[in-house]
């Protein structure tokens, strides 16, 4: 299998980095975020590139972003929250290890506050998370070999499971 050795995919804010670096130190490889890559290629935050350009402009550099990491890492890899929403992203997906992480609604005001500078949730947050949800929930589902909630568990109970779910060797 070429590509990375796991994929993480999930909602804002659902701890993809964390668990992503957790999982990367206890398989021995290297930990790598697109969202990350996006904002170092474009020399602003992921907001900016919403306010400025607009969701669908940001959508093209994601895409580019995800399919070059899909390409051309062999670690651990967490995808921006929505890049399952692209057809071919998810086509490449197909045959990957991926993890979707989930967590409910109450969780996730936990965990982000579901503050403004989450360009998607600017008005009514708890709302705008579940409709964000219940459009994506499917596609989180579709391209995942396995799902572990993350609510209530430490992002070291989520490695764990995580890595017995993909039934992976520590290094």
């Amino acid at each position: 299998m070429s590509g990375p050795l796991v994929v993480l995919v999930g909602p804002m804010g659902v701890g993809k980095s964390t668990v992503g670096q957790l999982l990367a130190e206890r398989l021995g490889v290297t930990y790598r975020d697109t969202d990350d890559d996006i904002v170092a290629e474009q020399g602003r935050t992921i907001a900016e590139i919403f306010v400025d350009e607009g969701e669908p402009a940001f959508r093209a550099i994601e895409k580019a972003a995800v399919h070059g990491a899909l390409a051309g890492h062999e670690g651990v890899l967490a995808l921006g929250g929505g890049s399952i929403l692209d057809a071919d992203t998810r086509a490449l997906l197909a045959g990957q290890r991926v993890v979707y992480l989930s967590m409910d609604v109450e969780e996730a005001v936990k965990r982000t506050g579901l503050n403004a500078a989450r360009p998607l949730l600017a008005v009514n947050p708890r709302k705008q998370w579940r409709e964000l949800m219940e459009a994506r929930r499917h596609l989180y589902e579709e391209v995942a070999t396995a799902v572990v909630a993350t609510d209530g568990r430490t992002p070291e109970e989520v490695t764990e499971i995580a890595l017995d779910a993909l039934e992976l060797k520590e290094a």
